[in-house]
């Protein structure tokens, strides 16, 4: 019997193996990201009926934000070079994500609703400690589903001169005298989903405090209730260190709440981290905020704004009171480090939310940022980085790499299809391979790996799984599986486009048989990002269709578009599918990387 998959996906899948096993598993900046489910379409729930009723949606809108074509989840797509990693990110969960609701009755929804960010962000591959320490200020980094991560803050305050908090930003609002900080999850978490994130009015999903659906998603102690549709730390003993589950924008890991009882020793058992935090009620050294009022700021907050801890009238807080209860803003808590306590002795984390050790990931240590649970579970201050970052904070979003990179992954509708082992059961065959929702395939066969026979066409693929079982009569085949068409989405970024409408590039002819060899023109749209070449004849340095160098290219601009002429050779081997249509120009003068155009499905081989 010859049943096999097709040698060009066994020989890929084997080569990408041993790539990951011997080059990329030694860097965690580069394999800790979740990437398993980017070629899913990103899902909300908007309601607790919808919840329960197992009923999502790929697509929504709500007040100023509309989501209208459906976008994958998270991380799209990993680069790196000497001195960054970067990802570019929906900045969508892989996990069902809502409902939201605004208070506690739950029945007025959340005002925002989450959508595609279209992120390009970057983290130093060697993070640095600055002698004066920075202060976080909304964004601290990424979850490793491509998720943001958010400080402890709701970027709301107390205003001494009203007797109240201000308003969120927008128009015409007063966020506060930024002296006492609300906590986001004491005043927010009744707008979380189960997920514990929210949105803000632009639509960036975020996490202020723990991240317990990225972390089940990662293995790491938490339990799933298949029923409620919600998350809760495991109540069994922890038995293996957490793994990373975000990177802060100075390139340290924030790992999960459990790690080694001994610092520097990996075989010393696992716990909960301890924060160094606890509440200004008079216990642990330190004052009562109930008795003195919010008179004063603890040492931590004063050096994170580098003023006094003794306050004017003017710059008070309120009395604590059921309106204003202890624990409603950051500076409610107050750090053991300043109360003549050790880190390592009564607690673990550093007033950054950090600590020294070693790791799975890295055995011989690192600084690392671990997410603050309570012990029956609940999140606590600082939640996952503290008001300052141990670290440089040079990380963080850019407009564009500016630099010559690796491609270390690509996701979503770029991804390479791989092939399944095959199964046989008596003469019937079943394939399984890596799809991507909203993808069509062609499923082919052959007994000589030189005619090839269409078994099946326009096989939809079910969330990221493509499958195809056989007839009786075709086990002693090889098969062959290809994507044929892919449905209308919302890119990660401007300059990948979707397979239906906002095309970059319009291919002439957009289809070619192995084994041919003709001319080929790709039109540029006027519209792309970024404009192409104003000047007819600038140099095309790489112009391929899939793996395929298209040769002799030149280059006209006309009527705002980029026109690129060429010839197309296709190997008469070559397996019938989509491609993927890039275009790079050579640098203009002084400028390390000419401007380049992709166009996912761009071009089919028959």
């Amino acid at each position: 019997m010859k049943t096999a998959l097709c040698q060009y996906s066994r020989a890929l899948a084997l080569t990408m193996a041993l790539f990951t096993a011997g080059t990329l598993h030694a860097d965690p900046q580069l394999t800790s990201w979740i990437t398993t489910y980017s070629g899913n379409y990103a899902r909300i729930t908007e309601t607790d009926a919808q919840l329960a009723a197992g009923t999502t949606e790929t697509t929504w809108s709500r007040n100023s934000v509309s989501q209208s074509l459906p976008a994958y989840c998270g991380i799209q797509n990993i680069y790196s070079s000497s001195n960054w990693v970067y990802i570019r990110t929906t900045g969508l969960g892989s996990h069902l994500m809502g409902p939201w609701y605004n208070d506690a009755t739950r029945s007025p929804l959340f005002v925002n609703i989450p959508s595609n960010q279209k992120a390009l962000v970057r983290f130093p591959r060697t993070p640095t400690v600055p002698a004066t320490k920075v202060t976080v200020a909304g964004e601290i980094g990424y979850v490793v589903d491509g998720v943001n991560a958010f400080d402890s803050r709701d970027a709301v305050s107390y205003i001494n001169s009203t007797g109240a908090d201000g308003s969120p930003p927008g128009a015409g609002s007063t966020t506060g005298d930024g002296i006492w900080n609300r906590d986001a999850y004491m005043n927010e978490a009744v707008t979380f989903d189960p997920a514990l994130a929210h949105q803000q009015n632009t639509g960036v999903y975020h996490y202020h405090a723990n991240p317990i659906a990225t972390r089940y998603l990662l293995g790491d102690h938490v339990d799933y209730n298949a029923a409620t549709k919600t998350y809760s730390e495991s109540t069994n003993a922890p038995t293996k260190h957490s793994p990373i589950v975000g990177w802060a924008k100075d390139g340290f890991p924030i790992y999960g709440p459990y790690g080694y009882l001994n610092a520097t020793n990996s075989a010393s058992g696992v716990r909960r981290m301890i924060s160094g935090f606890v509440a200004r009620d008079g216990q642990n050294g330190t004052i009562n905020l109930a008795v003195t009022g919010r008179t004063t700021l603890p040492a931590w907050a004063a050096r994170a704004g580098n003023r006094s801890t003794t306050l004017a009238a003017t710059e008070y807080g309120p009395a604590v009171s059921t309106a204003f209860p202890l624990g409603r803003y950051t500076e409610d808590n107050d750090y053991l480090g300043d109360h003549g306590q050790v880190q390592g002795l009564g607690f673990d984390l550093d007033e950054y939310n950090s600590r020294y050790c070693v790791t799975p990931e890295y055995p011989a240590g690192t600084h690392a940022y671990f997410v603050c649970i309570s012990s029956n579970g609940l999140p606590m201050y600082p939640y996952n980085v503290g008001k300052q970052y141990y670290g440089n904070p040079t990380g963080g979003a850019v407009a564009s790499i500016t630099e010559t990179v690796t491609t270390n992954f690509v996701g979503g509708a770029d991804s390479t299809l791989q092939l399944s082992k095959p199964t046989r059961s008596n003469s019937v065959v079943t394939l399984a391979w890596s799809a991507v929702e909203g993808g069509t395939y062609r499923v082919e066969s052959s007994t000589n790996l030189a005619s090839w026979t269409t078994n099946a066409t326009n096989l939809a693929a079910v969330r990221n799984s493509g499958g195809y079982t056989s007839t009786n009569t075709e086990s002693s085949k090889f098969f062959r599986v290809a994507r044929m068409a892919l449905a209308t989405y919302d890119p990660v970024s401007g300059t990948t486009t979707n397979g239906g409408g906002n095309t970059t590039i319009t291919m002439a002819p957009a289809a070619g048989t192995h084994g041919t060899t003709f001319s080929i023109t790709a039109t540029i749209s006027s519209s792309a990002t970024p404009p192409v070449p104003p000047q007819s004849g600038a140099p095309v340095q790489t112009f391929t269709v899939g793996t395929i160098s298209v040769t002799g290219a030149t280059y006209t601009y006309s009527g705002g578009q980029g026109i690129v002429t060429g010839t197309l050779s296709i190997p008469g081997g070559a397996t019938p599918s989509s491609q993927t249509v890039t275009i790079t120009f050579s640098p203009p003068p002084g400028q390390q990387n000419g401007p380049t155009y992709t166009q996912a499905n761009g071009f089919t081989i028959n």
